[in-house]
């Protein structure tokens, strides 16, 4: 019998985190997919090696720019509709966009079926960080989202062992059909009392506008964002096309995305775990923020640094950057923690979107700069303002560990 986490609210490993985290794991296999299986599945298209990084690229904006949309609509409904709603809505939308993504004959069915899957994909993430900071105390809170983002980080190790063992068709086939399992374990999850009690309050829910027409709450929503964006600056530029920057740094073999993405996710996993227990220990969310983006910067330097190594030693550079990136759980809590009950999920939902949508302009930008001061120099630019922004920006956020939550906007 499913237990009623609005009367048990002290058991962390309960059935709301369980299916949060695998939902999360799901989310993270089929996100990361197509970086592990871009050159072969672009190369079986009829794309030529010489085109596959401006049609990488391509692709991988279609689907950031789904997760941009998704955002939006997805957090509203998470306020409107339940956290449970988006939950499993999005969970359905991405496992069937990523079935049919296994059938593509050409790069327009690939980019249409990326931007739909990249809808779905930009639901399950937030919707499940709320309702897992909603259903466990506050002093404990920040071990369920630990829990949410360590288990959720291991499926790019998993997206990474089907795409290389199956082939990238049947790597989309399985992604769908975990996604469309999961779905059954909805009937053991409860609603939020928090999000129960808001439908019989008489205020606004959902409304994404209000985070713009209040000056002090726009900026604090900025910065939530802004905090976020060296992480996927690292996985979206260094770790997508580390084969590139491989032949630039002149590494010892040929570098392989697939394998850099499980490298970076395997580091991610520890990273997490660490960032989240940390903050735990330390009873702060900003103080573990500085300590791992000064971390990440440091690896930054030292993957640029990694000229003429060896393969291997390259690929444990991925696995540092991992390491010193894994703050996500950390970050998803704070912005969950910084706004009121009826626009939380909201929140929650669209800033780590925004985030991994912050990937299409940095690419753009990438690209835009590559000609005229080289791969390197491009990556290290982006590099050096992400990490400074991030910076400002949590010096600009209170302190919400231990945070009472149930408030209005």
């Amino acid at each position: 019998m499913a237990e009623d986490f609005n009367t048990n609210r002290s058991v962390i490993l309960n059935t709301a985190v369980i299916v949060a985290a695998l939902g999360y794991f799901v989310d993270i296999y089929d996100l990361i997919l197509f970086s592990v299986v871009r050159v072969q599945s672009l190369s079986d298209l009829g794309i030529s090696a010489a085109e596959n990084l401006d049609k990488g690229v391509l692709l991988i904006n279609m689907q950031m720019a789904g997760m941009l949309i998704g955002g939006i609509l997805w957090g509203i409904l998470g306020d409107k509709r339940g956290r449970l709603t988006v939950l499993f809505g999005s969970i359905l939308l991405y496992s069937l966009a990523n079935i049919a993504n296994g059938f593509v004959q050409n790069i327009e069915q690939y980019a249409l079926l990326r931007f739909i899957a990249g809808v779905g994909l930009a639901g399950e993430l937030g919707a499940g960080v709320t309702l897992v900071s909603e259903v466990l105390p506050k002093e404990k809170r920040g071990l369920g989202t630990m829990i949410v983002a360590t288990v959720g980080v291991s499926g790019a190790l998993l997206a990474f062992w089907v795409g290389d063992f199956f082939g990238w068709r049947n790597a989309y086939f399985i992604g769908g059909g975990l996604g469309l399992l999961l779905l059954f374990l909805r009937v053991s999850v409860y609603e939020s009392g928090m999000f129960k009690n808001l439908k019989e309050a008489s205020v606004t829910r959902g409304d994404f506008f209000s985070l713009f027409t209040n000056g002090p709450r726009l900026k604090k929503y900025l910065m939530c964002i802004l905090v976020g964006i060296p992480l996927w600056y690292v996985i979206g530029i260094l770790i997508t096309f580390s084969p590139e920057f491989g032949k630039s740094l002149g590494v010892q073999g040929e570098v392989s995305a697939g394998k850099a993405v499980f490298y970076s996710y395997f580091g991610l996993i520890f990273g997490d775990f660490l960032s989240g227990y940390l903050s735990q220990v330390l009873k702060s969310r900003n103080k573990v923020m500085v300590i791992f983006l000064l971390s990440s910067a440091a690896m930054i330097t030292v993957y640029f640094l990694s000229k003429g190594v060896e393969l291997n030693i390259f690929y444990f550079v991925c696995f540092g950057l991992g390491i010193t990136s894994g703050f996500w759980a950390v970050f998803v809590t704070i912005a969950a923690e910084q706004f009121g009950t009826n626009l939380r999920a909201t929140v929650a939902t669209t800033v780590p979107n925004f985030v991994r949508g912050s990937v299409v302009p940095m690419t753009l930008a990438f690209n835009a700069m590559r000609p005229s001061v080289g791969l390197q120099t491009s990556a290290i630019i982006l590099a050096a303002i992400s990490i400074v922004l991030a910076l400002f920006s949590i010096s600009q956020l209170k302190e919400s560990f231990g945070k009472d939550l149930d408030y209005y906007e």
